[in-house]
């Protein structure tokens, strides 16, 4: 698939996603430019998942339009997998292959030569700091060691848009910043990420621009070049995007003030 010349990587018009009577999408409207880092917050259950399900193809949806650099989403289309890099929340990974196994088998798979699929494995290793884990097997990996296992395979075929649920969960703080570069990188040369989290600093930090997602649908765009200008902080904006302005008070037994 040839990409074609528009602003826009990502767009979204009535997106909807209906489980029987629940509506866990109800009418996204979404647009992000080529090149963009985005952020798609929301409390749990706001649509996050299920919005990058639809977007990479694992879900279909109950109603509405996508389309990826202008060109409307066909799940079953080959060429828009090989435009995609994807890191779901749970990665699934084969157990019985090695880290290095399992990165030059994906490689493969987009198409890459051995030669090449192996060297690029090499470079991930090294720069998610999984080297000494190369020769382990999957199943051995901690929860952390799989998320990085699974960035680096979204990585390797050098997507021009990578989806990532929550990549930044039980990854350690070092891995996480060289996850940053990794992913500014990327859209410095042109790529786009679109990421969920909620861990709102990491946002505020990586994300030049944040959508907000409540009850299925976008409540908010923040840019966060103005956001930091302004100098509010993004769980302010994001507490009341979601009609959470005032945080719950904690009980005195546990803020160590006097028993009731």
């Amino acid at each position: 698939m040839v990409e074609s010349f528009t602003a826009l990587a990502v767009e979204t018009r009535g997106l909807c996603k209906r489980y029987g009577e629940l509506r866990a999408l109800d009418g996204l409207d979404l647009r992000i430019a080529t090149g963009s880092f985005y952020g798609l917050l929301g409390p749990n259950g706001a649509g996050k998942s299920t919005t990058l399900g639809l977007l990479t193809g694992l879900l279909r949806p109950s109603q509405g339009e996508i389309r990826l650099y202008g060109r409307a989403l066909d799940p079953d289309d080959p060429a828009f997998k090989l435009l995609m890099g994807v890191v779901p929340e749970d990665p699934p990974l084969f157990e019985r292959l090695t880290g290095f196994e399992q990165l030059l088998f994906t490689g493969r798979m987009f198409g890459l030569g051995r030669e090449v699929a192996g060297a690029r494995a090499a470079d991930l290793l090294r720069l998610l700091r999984l080297e000494g884990a190369a020769g382990a097997l999957t199943v051995d990996y901690s929860r952390g060691m799989r998320k990085k296992l699974s960035i680096g395979c979204a990585l390797i075929h050098a997507p021009r848009l990578l989806f990532l649920d929550e990549p930044f969960e039980n990854v350690d703080a070092i891995s996480a910043d060289t996850i940053r570069r990794l992913l500014l990188a990327l859209t410095g040369s042109g790529a786009t990420v679109l990421l969920t989290t909620h861990i709102l600093e990491v946002a505020q930090k990586v994300c030049r621009r944040v959508g907000i997602i409540h009850r299925g649908k976008l409540v908010q765009e923040i840019d966060i070049a103005d956001l930091t200008h302004s100098g509010r902080e993004l769980d302010v904006a994001f507490r009341a995007a979601v009609g959470e302005e005032r945080a719950e008070e904690i009980p005195a037994w546990l803020s160590g003030g006097p028993h009731a």
